[in-house]
Parts: C-alpha cells; structure tokens; sequence
C-alpha cells in the first residue's frame, strides 16, 4: 500500500530530557528507558501506546549540540515533530515522485531500545523525511521490529493512556497546509468543524485549524477507561486542567495534551 495507514507518533523537544521525562511522568505516563540516536548527541524516552502510536520526547543529551533541535527550540519548547506510519517504503517513494515531482532518500536507523543495555532489544526504522513544512518535521516511517518498542512493561499507564488518535496543527492558509498532508499521505483531506481541514487516517487523524502562526499545537490520547483514571490521578496530583467538550486537556511543555473517552 502505497499510502499513510495511520498516526505513527508525535515528538516533543525540550531543552532538559529529564526535565521532560519528569513533567510526563507526574501525569500517569510510563517512560521507556533513555535511548540514543545515531551519533549520541540526542536522546528519548517515549510513552508507548497499547492500541497504537507513541510519544517521543527528545532533547540533546551529554552536552551534545543538535541544530535541529536547536532551531526548533528557538521558536519554542513542545510539539515539533508528526510521524505517519507506512507500510511498503517503495511504493511509497513512487507516489511521491508522482505527487511532488521528486522523493525522499530512504534512511534507515537502529538504536539500542535501552542505552545502559547496548546488547538488548534493538528498534530499527525506515525513514521518508520531506523538506521540512513550516509548521515542523514530517515522517513517513515503517517499523521493523515493532516488537522491541511495543513491550508489555511499557504499555500499562496509571492515566490509562491507549491511543494517539490525534494531532492538531496551525497554519495561515490551511488549505495549502492541508493539500501539502493530502498529497503526502496519498488520502484526502475533509473540512473540520471547527474551520480547518482533516487528514482521516485508518488510525488516526491530522487536523489542520486555522491560526497566525505555521505550528504544530496539541496531541489527543484515547484512555481505556472514559477518563476515569486520568481525572482521578490529576486530582490526586492537584494538577490544573480543564474540561475541553468531551476531553481532559492539560497544558505541558507548550504542547495541549487532551485526553478523550
């Protein structure tokens, strides 16, 4: 299939890892451990989703410099990175010579899942990055060894986290923004309720809303329990949130994370 099949991840950059591990980790989530990009100047934990799809927190690591990373910090802290999943890498890279007159190189990485155990679980990646759109950096990836990210002992969240089921972004002009994830993706695009654009994906969606500046804005997670185990853990946790329609929405990190039933 040559076409996205679903919300792969959503990447959230900060300045200190730990930092940003501790401020998702006082919110219910279970972190893998630290791992290490090619070259070990950055580093992740990511929360891990038993229905689908993940979190990838990063930030340089070991006084490690990213200009990346850098760039993106310089707009702000938060969500900078959507990744949507594939399945036949080539077919893929033939579409998108079709649709945008050229595509990307394939590049393929493998990490250690755990860097204190280098001899463990290894995840490896195939990889279709465009140039970077406005709003941050877009992913095509396809999983090769699903099973040494989608563990048990990473799955289970005391919130009950289950699903990434959505990502919201911002541009001026969503309808180019929404043409440019159409043609990207191989899928179409439909109006939004609220006066943007959405990417309907098997698993998933990409929604595009309008606003002033081109940016990637909140993530929404499905919960096992109709939120339950998350309003019980922020009150207990004396952890501001609000009621957003049928979601649970916390501020983190510059990022909106919602939570819905």
């Amino acid at each position: 299939m040559s076409q996205a099949i679903g919300l792969d991840h959503a990447g959230i950059v900060g300045r200190d890892l730990t930092a940003l591990a501790a401020a998702f980790q006082a919110l219910g989530f279970t972190l893998t451990p630290l791992a290490r990009h090619a070259g070990g100047r950055t580093g992740n934990r990511c929360v891990m989703l038993r229905d689908g799809g993940y979190l990838e927190l990063m930030s340089t690591v070991d006084g490690g410099i990213s200009a990346t990373l850098d760039r993106f910090l310089a707009r702000h802290a938060g969500l900078h990175i959507l990744a949507l999943e594939i399945d036949d890498v080539a077919a893929v890279q033939g579409r998108l010579r079709l649709a945008f007159g050229s595509a990307p190189d394939v590049s393929h990485t493998d990490r250690a899942v755990d860097a204190a155990d280098p001899d463990g679980p290894r995840a490896r990646f195939a990889l279709l990055t465009p140039p970077d759109p406005p709003e941050g950096r877009v992913h095509l990836i396809r999983h090769e060894t699903r099973e040494a990210l989608w563990q048990d002992r990473f799955l289970g969240h005391a919130n009950n986290a289950v699903a990434l089921t959505e990502i919201v972004l911002e541009a001026p002009e969503p309808a180019r923004t929404a043409a440019w994830f159409s043609r990207l993706a191989g899928r179409t695009v439909t109006p939004d309720q609220e006066g943007g654009y959405a990417l309907q994906l098997p698993r998933g969606r990409v929604r595009i809303l309008p606003g002033a500046e081109p940016r990637m804005v909140g993530v929404t997670l499905r919960t096992g329990d109709r939120n339950a185990s998350i309003r019980r853990w922020l009150g207990e946790h004396e952890i501001a949130f609000r009621d957003d329609r049928d979601a649970v929405a916390v501020d983190i990190v510059g990022t909106s994370l919602r939570f819905t039933a």
